[in-house]
């Protein structure tokens, strides 16, 4: 592999995901076709290749698709989330076994069941990822999410500062230089970097997840 792919693999934000924001260990970082998260913001587009100023401080190409997913990604509100929405939670653990969000992202009707499930994640020392179905929403005591999926249930405590957000369907007018985006990748075996799907900040949003 190219050293100076390797170095870039290397610096930016490893997640392993399904579907959207959903992850596993970071592993095998040079293994061909594996799947990379990549935040930050965007320095350069064209109409097959973005240019993206990791978080990480390394500056990483990525080639776009006709395939490539793109959503957009606006500010809600604890109101916007309703019993039976389908939402995702990066979260820390608390004393009591009950998470604390550290962002909170609300998917769209034909996104509900993705990465189904509570798994560890990578925003955080210690952080998880919970995908799932809003059971109760106690919002008058505390903000509390249960959060129901496949095997299992967490409850979510989502302090008044956390960030909250939709995922909205987008298209490539929101690509522009400037714009914070989390973005799903594969790496090919010479170190080519291909979007699959990009989340991208819509009127100065951060992407919190």
């Amino acid at each position: 592999m190219n050293p100076m792919f390797r170095h870039v693999i290397r610096g930016v934000s490893m997640v392993t995901l399904i579907g959207l924001f959903t992850a596993g260990p970071a592993q095998a970082q040079d293994a061909p076709g594996m799947r990379i998260g990549v935040r930050g913001e965007i320095t350069g587009v064209s109409p097959d290749v973005l240019k993206v100023h990791a978080n990480s401080g390394e500056n990483v190409v990525i080639n776009l698709t006709n395939d490539t997913k793109i959503r957009a990604v606006t500010l809600a509100n604890i109101e916007d989330i309703k019993p039976g929405s389908y939402i995702g939670s990066a979260a820390i653990p608390q004393e009591d076994g009950s998470l604390k969000a550290l962002e909170v992202h609300v998917f769209p009707p034909e996104l509900a069941g993705s990465g189904d499930g509570h798994r560890p994640f990578d925003l955080a020392k210690g952080s998880s990822m919970t995908n799932g179905s809003v059971g109760d929403l106690v919002v008058s005591n505390g903000r509390v999410l249960t959060v129901n999926y496949k095997g299992g249930q967490q409850k979510i405590l989502v302090p008044e500062d956390v960030p909250i957000v939709n995922l909205v369907p987008g298209d490539r007018s929101l690509l522009k230089v400037g714009v914070k985006i989390v973005t799903f990748v594969t790496q090919s075996a010479d170190g080519t970097l291909t979007a699959q799907s990009i989340s991208a900040g819509k009127d100065g949003v951060t992407p919190p997840m």
